[in-house]
């Protein structure tokens, strides 16, 4: 059941009144521990935060010092929670969370801003162009991106930091955010070094592709195993895989939009249909901000224009 803004407002006030003097560096310093047990050293975690290391210890020692208790336990660079560290991070985790998206609708969409997130492939490639088209469908609206990987992505939006997202991947484990598949986009080969390869659909070939971390590859894991393609090497960055392949280290297996960023020759590639081998790009947010008439008039315009890009 959706909440009502009023109650949820309500319900934020309560949690904020609830936190000790200072409730903002409160707040601060259990964010800090919060990214600390993702990322699991002081470096990744400042990182993260964009805060130095020192800022990070001297958070997580007041923190210590108001629960009187020790929350993280070192292990050379590789910190982790101790029972207690645990135990708050489990109960506070989805209160702030709340609290975020209550002030997201609260400040963003009374001023007619949406905040998203962006898988960095799309956002890119085509989405920059579909988003272009969008502003000027919706003149009064003000967007704020963020290109992240699409793991990063949902996570933010489950932490309230971002109201809606564009990415990739399988929507079965999301079942705690509304996803809406909006386009398939077609995968492609890149032949090595743009060299002849006679290839046909089941033939096998050895290919580089996205990582196992990444939100696309899960999606696209099983249909490569259909048509006998063997992932050789992996990267991080479907752009990486196109350009080691256009030098040469072996063939890419891409998305269309980052073959026709790169401005590889339609004739060099090796086409696969949505069919055959897709991605599916998502539209995900929570479900109190997928309720938001804003947020509905924003995705009725995205599923109309990506509709159109294959056509």
């Amino acid at each position: 059941m959706i909440v009502a803004s009023s109650e949820r407002y309500a319900r934020a006030a309560a949690l904020i009144s609830a936190f000790p003097p200072r409730p903002n560096a409160m707040i601060e310093n259990l964010e800090t521990l919060i990214a600390l047990s993702k990322a699991g050293t002081m470096m990744e975690a400042s990182t993260a935060l964009r805060i130095s290391q020192s800022a990070v210890s001297k958070r997580i020692a007041a923190l210590e010092r108001y629960y009187d208790r020790d929350l993280i336990e070192r292990h050379g660079r590789r910190v982790v929670l101790t029972h207690h560290g645990t135990r708050l991070v489990e109960r506070v985790t989805p209160l702030l969370s709340e609290l975020r998206s209550v002030f997201l609708e609260d400040n963003a969409l009374r001023k007619g801003k949406i905040i998203l997130g962006v898988s960095e492939a799309i956002l890119a490639s085509w989405g920059s162009t579909l988003f272009s088209q969008v502003r000027d469908l919706m003149p009064s609206v003000e967007f704020e991106f963020h290109a992240q990987r699409s793991p990063v992505v949902l996570d933010r939006l489950r932490s309230g930091e971002y109201m809606v997202g564009i990415c990739t991947g399988s929507p079965d484990a999301d079942t705690d955010l509304v996803s809406e598949v909006i386009r398939q986009e077609p995968m492609v080969i890149i032949p090595s070094g743009l060299k002849p390869l006679k290839y046909r659909s089941g033939d096998p070939l050895d290919v580089m592709t996205i990582e196992s971390r990444s939100g696309a590859w899960g999606s696209i894991e099983e249909n490569m195993q259909r048509l006998n393609l063997h992932r050789s090497t992996s990267l991080e960055s479907f752009f990486a895989v196109a350009q080691m392949a256009l030098s040469d280290f072996g063939h890419g297996l891409v998305p269309t939009g980052v073959a026709t960023t790169l401005g590889i020759a339609e004739k060099k590639l090796i086409r696969l249909s949505a069919q055959e081998l897709s991605r599916p790009v998502r539209f995900v947010a929570r479900k109190s901000m997928f309720a938001q008439p804003l947020v509905r008039t924003f995705y009725q315009e995205v599923s109309v224009l990506t509709a159109a890009i294959d056509e």
